[in-house]
């Protein structure tokens, strides 16, 4: 491929929109062009990217058991409210009407449509188990699109889908993809790290999320320096340390003490000159239009991923104002469990507390010496906090928690028989009985996992790309196109590379030579190639990596076994 060929328009400058090294980096290249919120078009450059993270992903799948298939973008409405899920994403659904009057949306995933499509497909355990998969473009109705497409109204994904005969087969399926993703990410050239996550509105009871390290991820996890433990904050466990001593002895009566003005932990734990984790706050929160209340250490906070999931709530956010008082009685500041007429949810590491201070749903007024088993009635115990940094490891006695920050280019969920049994996708078993499908489904960003390779790997040159997902593995740089045997070197040696199945783009512009070394740098070639007058006196090339901080000298005879060579 020549340069003049084909269209590559670069930026000198970061442009304004951009906040993240990558976001900036795709449109100085020009691998995207912005058409408007959350909405880019892949320039010639960018799509052959893309394709490449397509064929490796396509690769890995076939090799792993899936079946290629495409559905339909488009969807009615109606088989989002039959699997229960129309409400529940309401706001990021894309939403038509057709000409008949019938409601449509643009599909965010396709667990609806899949399941539709086997529940007629699929009758007899001899045709399982089968894992599907498509590559295609999804909608989503971003609140607030940005870093361009980490986060777009409109991305490309795979997303696979299994069906199996019991959870037992379906842990089979569920690995296989796992492994497949391991395997992916890999040839990506990207430092992914699997952690446990939570499963959302996706339903189920185990997933786990891939997640490309970088400090400009939006993500947080949380890992373990002396196991392997490693899970999305929303997620995440902790070892909860051993209650002191003299907290189990003490049990004084439970009193009153007068707290003015003081309303949040800071205030009061100063005030008090007591440490903040022997205080329980008290949280309102509103779970399916009625209160419940969150009980935690002074120095955490709530997950309310964690804590939605416990009560089994649909819509779940804290209470406002008007339910907060209506729920204690008192201002917002000084609720308390005690006498508190709504379900109460302790985090575990409150059990056998029996010196706290909480608030006494009453205005400037806090209790002291309170027993969380004596003086409240607590619905369980359970882990509602969220994790952070410096907690014990959850897997290991030694091990501590330290907070990473990622971006998810993948997830895979096991996600049972939710949606089977919402479209009566069944199968006759050996025994000739009707038993319910078991599903797992598996999503990669494909969109997002180019700019993630971006986002790891560059400097402040431009991109570095992983050899696998480079626009063009070689460039070979004429730094005159006016010299015959320049030009003639140049042919010759694309056309060697390119019959050794190694992707070549000869910059044939009438540019200055600065011009085209930082294009090269800034497109992020893995090896450039500049052929010259001055090196071909020497009947040499002008060999440089990416990576490498300055250029070797190769014979002209060899050097396209030794440029294959030098690739990774």
């Amino acid at each position: 491929m020549y340069w003049s060929n084909t269209y590559i328009s670069t930026l000198r400058d970061d442009p304004q929109e951009a906040e993240i090294p990558s976001h900036k980096l795709m449109l100085r290249a020009g691998l995207i062009r912005r058409l408007s919120g959350g909405l880019y078009t892949y320039m010639p450059m960018g799509l052959r990217a893309l394709r490449k993270v397509e064929s490796i992903v396509r690769e890995e799948m076939d090799r792993a058991g899936g079946i290629e298939v495409l559905m339909p973008a488009m969807q009615p409405r109606e088989i989002w409210e039959t699997s229960g899920r129309a409400d529940i994403l309401e706001g990021v659904m894309f939403q038509i009407t057709d000409r008949q009057d019938r409601a449509m949306v643009l599909g965010p995933t396709h667990e609806e449509v899949i399941t539709d499509l086997i529940s007629r497909e699929i009758n007899t355990y001899r045709q399982l188990p089968r894992t599907f998969y498509q590559i295609q473009t999804k909608f989503r109705d971003e609140i607030r699109p940005r870093f361009g497409l980490m986060r777009a109204k409109e991305f490309i994904m795979k997303d696979a889908y299994s069906f199996d005969v019991s959870w037992d087969a379906a842990d089979a399926s569920y690995q296989a993809m796992y492994d497949a993703y391991v395997r992916i990410f890999e040839r990506c050239g990207l430092n992914a790290r699997a952690v446990e996550a939570d499963t959302g509105a996706m339903g189920g009871n185990c997933s786990h999320e891939f997640m490309v390290l970088t400090d400009a991820g939006e993500d947080a996890i949380v890992e373990c320096a002396s196991c392997e433990y490693a899970a999305n904050t929303e997620r995440a466990e902790r070892r909860i340390p051993s209650r002191s001593t003299s907290h189990s002895e003490a049990l004084e009566p439970m009193s009153t003490v007068s707290t003015p003005n003081q309303r949040t932990i800071e205030d009061v734990s100063t005030f008090l000159d007591i440490p903040a984790e022997r205080m329980i706050k008290t949280l309102i929160f509103n779970a399916d239009g009625k209160p419940v209340a969150a009980l935690v250490p002074g120095d955490r906070d709530v997950c309310e991923q964690k804590l939605a999931q416990l009560v089994g709530a649909k819509n779940f956010e804290a209470a406002d104002e008007a339910m907060v008082k209506n729920a204690t009685g008192a201002p917002v500041g000084f609720a308390g469990p005690i006498n508190l007429d709504v379900p109460l949810f302790a985090d575990r590491s409150l059990e056998g507390l029996c010196d706290g201070i909480t608030g006494a749903n009453q205005k400037d007024l806090h209790y002291c010496n309170v027993s969380i088993e004596r003086d409240t009635t607590i619905q369980t115990f359970h882990d509602i906090v969220l994790v952070k940094s410096g907690d014990g490891c959850p897997r290991c006695d030694t091990g501590t928690l330290s907070e990473r920050r990622g971006v998810e280019v993948g997830h895979v969920f096991k996600l049972g028989t939710k949606y089977a049994e919402a479209f009566g996708a069944t199968f006759l078993d050996e025994g000739g009985d009707l038993q319910t499908l078991t599903m797992g489904c598996y999503g990669i960003g494909i969109s997002r996992t180019l700019q993630s390779a971006i986002e790891q790997c560059h400097d402040e040159n431009g991109i570095v790309w992983p050899s696998a997902l480079a626009p063009f593995q070689v460039a070979i740089l004429i730094l005159k196109n006016d010299h015959e045997a320049s030009c003639e070197a140049a042919a010759s040696l694309c056309e060697e590379l390119e019959a050794m199945g190694i992707d070549v783009i000869v910059d044939d512009r009438k540019e200055r030579p600065g011009v085209k070394f930082k294009d090269s740098d800034l497109l992020g070639f893995p090896v450039r190639v500049v052929v010259s007058e001055r090196s071909l006196a020497g009947d040499e090339f002008e060999v440089k990596l990416r990576t490498a901080s300055d250029p070797v000298m190769i014979s002209v005879a060899g050097a396209a076994n030794s440029i294959k060579d030098l690739l990774p």
